[in-house]
């Protein structure tokens, strides 16, 4: 190995002398964040922006944190709208759509750092998948802090159907919202393994709920915050097409230079 790389260095720094410059790229990259900035819009059905919830979670933990997702909506909005700033802070199963990968993911981490604050990212359809090891947690003294992102439905394929199946929904609504009764409770079922059980509804809870979580270090926190199912995540590209084709908004792409 100490040979190879001995005879790769100078063919590295020949490779580095002939680089292009990427100048015009950043420029081009640069144009296109100020061209399609990252932001969201609050839903007029009266319930919370769930890209919103991330985004404070991320400025109230601090970039010394680590945030685990599952897969879905919500694992595209914790990528997002948390400002990561060091390695090692984003845990997520990538392309594989390993539903019920952010609790045991965030249980390790917490283990292997116990020092750091711990989130778990999680949406209602994924964490049905592994909650059952919240009493693994409370056992093990494992206190991590689950945030809920809670739109009663499969978030990411509902939105699919929204996009380009006309709106029928199919197997993807999981209970009525918003409430007063859940399917599950998760508040109660926070409870009944020993963590701390919080129901966020309004944007006056948010804050609170996070800092109460953040307080909170005898055991886990599960925070149920309940928001709009009718959220996308943008930008996406439609199946069966190249990414330029992307999408900014419903409906809306960009008009692309042909050279």
């Amino acid at each position: 190995m100490r040979e190879v790389i001995i005879d790769l260095l100078p063919e590295w720094k020949a490779v580095a002398k002939s680089a292009k410059k990427l100048d015009a790229w950043w420029e081009h990259l640069d144009g296109l964040r100020t061209n399609f900035p990252l932001g969201y819009v609050d839903l007029d059905d009266g319930l919370l922006a769930p890209q919103g919830i991330i985004k404070k979670i991320g400025e109230m933990s601090g970039p010394e944190a680590i945030y685990a997702a599952g897969v879905g909506q919500h694992q595209m909005w914790a990528a997002q709208f948390i400002q990561y700033e060091r390695p090692g802070a984003w845990l997520n199963s990538g392309g594989a759509g390993t539903m019920g990968f952010s609790v045991p993911a965030a249980m390790g981490a917490k283990v292997a750092q116990p020092d750091r604050i711990v989130w778990s990212i999680d949406g209602d359809g994924c964490f049905q998948m592994t909650n059952q090891e919240l009493a693994t947690c409370v056992i093990n003294d494992i206190p991590i802090k689950v945030a809920i992102i809670n739109n009663s439905s499969l978030g990411m394929v509902r939105q699919w159907q929204t996009l380009f199946y006309e709106g029928r929904h199919s197997f993807t609504d999981l209970q009525p919202l918003p409430g007063p009764e859940f399917v599950p409770d998760f508040v109660k079922l926070a409870e009944a393994y020993g963590c701390l059980g919080i129901r966020v509804r309004t944007e006056e809870e948010v804050e609170p709920a996070i800092k109460l979580a953040l307080e909170t270090n005898d055991r886990p926190v599960v925070i149920d915050f309940i928001v709009s199912r009718e959220a996308m995540v943008w930008p996406m590209v439609p199946q069966g097409v190249g990414n330029s084709n992307v999408q900014y908004a419903r409906d809306h792409a960009p008009s692309w230079d042909e050279e």
